[in-house]
Protein backbone atom coordinates (compact mmCIF):
# COMPACT_ATOMS: atom_id res chain seq x y z
CA UNK A 1 0.00 0.00 0.00
CA UNK A 2 1.10 3.55 -0.71
CA UNK A 3 0.06 6.82 0.93
CA UNK A 4 0.46 10.39 -0.27
CA UNK A 5 2.15 13.23 1.60
CA UNK A 6 4.11 16.27 0.47
CA UNK A 7 2.88 15.69 -3.10
CA UNK A 8 4.55 12.27 -3.25
CA UNK A 9 3.62 8.61 -2.76
CA UNK A 10 5.20 6.69 0.12
CA UNK A 11 5.30 2.93 0.61
CA UNK A 12 3.75 1.53 3.81
CA UNK A 13 5.71 -1.29 5.41
CA UNK A 14 4.49 -4.76 6.25
CA UNK A 15 5.52 -7.48 8.69
CA UNK A 16 8.09 -8.69 6.14
CA UNK A 17 9.96 -5.36 6.45
CA UNK A 18 10.48 -5.88 10.20
CA UNK A 19 10.82 -9.68 10.19
CA UNK A 20 14.58 -9.28 10.69
CA UNK A 21 13.98 -7.84 14.18
CA UNK A 22 10.56 -9.20 15.20
CA UNK A 23 10.83 -11.61 18.11
CA UNK A 24 14.60 -11.13 18.42
CA UNK A 25 14.68 -8.81 21.42
CA UNK A 26 14.95 -9.94 25.04
CA UNK A 27 12.95 -9.09 28.15
CA UNK A 28 14.65 -7.09 30.89
CA UNK A 29 16.56 -3.85 31.27
CA UNK A 30 19.43 -4.35 28.81
CA UNK A 31 19.61 -2.59 25.48
CA UNK A 32 18.59 -5.83 23.77
CA UNK A 33 15.08 -5.21 25.10
CA UNK A 34 14.79 -2.61 22.31
CA UNK A 35 17.56 -3.63 19.90
CA UNK A 36 18.10 -7.26 18.80
CA UNK A 37 21.53 -8.68 19.65
CA UNK A 38 22.71 -8.65 16.03
CA UNK A 39 24.93 -5.54 16.00
CA UNK A 40 28.62 -4.98 16.76
CA UNK A 41 27.99 -2.00 19.07
CA UNK A 42 25.18 -0.32 21.05
CA UNK A 43 24.45 3.01 22.73
CA UNK A 44 21.72 5.03 24.36
CA UNK A 45 21.12 8.73 23.78
CA UNK A 46 18.90 11.58 24.94
CA UNK A 47 19.10 15.38 24.71
CA UNK A 48 21.87 16.80 26.90
CA UNK A 49 21.07 19.60 29.33
CA UNK A 50 21.00 22.99 27.64
CA UNK A 51 20.55 21.59 24.11
CA UNK A 52 17.28 22.18 22.28
CA UNK A 53 15.44 19.01 21.29
CA UNK A 54 15.43 20.07 17.62
CA UNK A 55 19.23 20.50 17.64
CA UNK A 56 19.67 17.12 19.32
CA UNK A 57 17.42 15.32 16.84
CA UNK A 58 19.08 17.05 13.88
CA UNK A 59 22.52 15.97 15.16
CA UNK A 60 21.35 12.35 15.53
CA UNK A 61 19.92 12.24 12.00
CA UNK A 62 22.93 14.04 10.51
CA UNK A 63 25.33 11.51 12.06
CA UNK A 64 23.18 8.58 10.91
CA UNK A 65 22.92 9.97 7.37
CA UNK A 66 26.65 10.63 7.19
CA UNK A 67 27.45 7.06 8.28
CA UNK A 68 24.88 5.41 5.98
CA UNK A 69 25.02 4.71 2.25
CA UNK A 70 22.34 6.52 0.23
CA UNK A 71 19.20 4.40 0.62
CA UNK A 72 15.64 4.61 1.96
CA UNK A 73 14.97 4.53 5.67
CA UNK A 74 12.03 2.80 7.33
CA UNK A 75 10.32 5.12 9.83
CA UNK A 76 8.16 3.52 12.51
CA UNK A 77 5.62 5.42 14.59
CA UNK A 78 4.24 3.69 17.69
CA UNK A 79 0.46 3.90 17.93
CA UNK A 80 -0.18 4.87 21.56
CA UNK A 81 -3.59 6.31 20.72
CA UNK A 82 -2.43 9.70 21.95
CA UNK A 83 0.51 10.61 19.70
CA UNK A 84 0.99 11.49 16.04
CA UNK A 85 1.72 8.49 13.78
CA UNK A 86 1.67 10.55 10.54
CA UNK A 87 -0.60 8.17 8.55
CA UNK A 88 -3.27 7.05 11.06
CA UNK A 89 -5.40 5.14 8.52
CA UNK A 90 -2.60 3.03 7.06
CA UNK A 91 -2.09 -0.64 8.02
CA UNK A 92 0.32 -1.29 10.90
CA UNK A 93 2.83 -3.93 11.97
CA UNK A 94 3.24 -5.48 15.43
CA UNK A 95 6.57 -5.49 17.25
CA UNK A 96 7.93 -6.07 20.74
CA UNK A 97 4.91 -6.91 22.94
CA UNK A 98 2.36 -6.67 20.09
CA UNK A 99 2.73 -2.88 20.00
CA UNK A 100 1.38 -1.46 16.76
CA UNK A 101 3.63 0.66 14.55
CA UNK A 102 2.93 2.53 11.36
CA UNK A 103 5.95 1.78 9.15
CA UNK A 104 6.70 3.94 6.11
CA UNK A 105 9.62 3.97 3.67
CA UNK A 106 11.04 7.49 3.54
CA UNK A 107 14.34 9.10 4.58
CA UNK A 108 16.27 11.38 6.93
CA UNK A 109 14.39 14.55 5.95
CA UNK A 110 11.02 12.98 6.69
CA UNK A 111 12.32 11.60 10.01
CA UNK A 112 12.89 15.20 11.08
CA UNK A 113 9.78 16.85 9.65
CA UNK A 114 6.74 14.59 9.52
CA UNK A 115 5.82 14.15 13.15
CA UNK A 116 4.39 16.88 15.34
CA UNK A 117 5.24 15.50 18.78
CA UNK A 118 5.67 12.15 20.46
CA UNK A 119 5.52 10.56 23.88
CA UNK A 120 9.01 11.78 24.78
CA UNK A 121 8.18 15.42 24.12
CA UNK A 122 7.74 17.82 21.26
CA UNK A 123 10.28 16.18 18.98
CA UNK A 124 9.74 14.76 15.56
CA UNK A 125 11.83 11.59 15.45
CA UNK A 126 10.08 8.29 14.79
CA UNK A 127 9.94 5.77 17.64
CA UNK A 128 11.74 3.21 15.49
CA UNK A 129 13.81 3.68 12.34
CA UNK A 130 16.45 1.90 10.29
CA UNK A 131 17.94 1.97 6.78
CA UNK A 132 16.90 -0.52 4.12
CA UNK A 133 20.16 -2.48 4.57
CA UNK A 134 19.50 -2.94 8.34
CA UNK A 135 22.98 -1.63 9.17
CA UNK A 136 21.61 0.10 12.28
CA UNK A 137 18.41 0.35 14.29
CA UNK A 138 17.13 3.19 16.46
CA UNK A 139 14.35 2.35 18.90
CA UNK A 140 12.69 4.23 21.75
CA UNK A 141 10.40 2.00 23.77
CA UNK A 142 7.00 3.21 24.91
CA UNK A 143 7.94 3.91 28.52
CA UNK A 144 11.58 5.01 28.11
CA UNK A 145 12.72 8.64 28.08
CA UNK A 146 15.89 7.77 26.16
CA UNK A 147 16.57 6.15 22.79
CA UNK A 148 18.55 3.00 22.01
CA UNK A 149 20.68 2.26 18.95
CA UNK A 150 22.59 -0.68 17.56
CA UNK A 151 25.01 -0.49 14.64
CA UNK A 152 28.67 -0.84 13.78
CA UNK A 153 31.42 0.47 16.02
CA UNK A 154 32.22 3.44 13.74
CA UNK A 155 28.62 4.67 13.92
CA UNK A 156 28.44 4.36 17.70
CA UNK A 157 31.80 6.15 18.02
CA UNK A 158 30.60 9.01 15.78
CA UNK A 159 27.41 9.39 17.84
CA UNK A 160 29.41 9.27 21.09
CA UNK A 161 31.79 12.00 19.90
CA UNK A 162 28.99 14.41 18.99
CA UNK A 163 28.14 16.45 22.11
CA UNK A 164 24.68 17.29 20.75
CA UNK A 165 23.78 13.59 20.56
CA UNK A 166 24.84 12.65 24.10
CA UNK A 167 25.34 8.97 23.21
CA UNK A 168 26.63 6.53 25.81
CA UNK A 169 28.04 3.25 24.50
CA UNK A 170 26.73 0.16 26.31
CA UNK A 171 27.29 -3.55 26.01
CA UNK A 172 24.45 -5.85 24.96
CA UNK A 173 23.99 -7.10 28.54
CA UNK A 174 24.35 -3.67 30.23
CA UNK A 175 21.42 -1.84 31.77
CA UNK A 176 20.25 0.63 29.11
CA UNK A 177 19.20 3.27 31.66
CA UNK A 178 21.45 6.32 31.15
CA UNK A 179 23.00 7.85 34.30
CA UNK A 180 20.81 10.55 35.81
CA UNK A 181 17.54 9.24 34.29
CA UNK A 182 14.91 7.09 35.97
CA UNK A 183 12.50 4.47 34.74
CA UNK A 184 8.84 5.36 34.84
Amino acid sequence: MDVTKDGRRWRIGTASNVAWLAGRTTHGVSITTAIPPVFDAYATFYPPDGVALAAHERAVVDELAEQTADQPWWLGYLDTGAHDIVFPLAPMVSLYWDWRYLLVEAGPRQALTWRTGHMRGEGSLPDLFFPADHSWLVSALWDDTWTDIGGDAALITALHRNPLVNARPVGPDDDALPPGLTRD
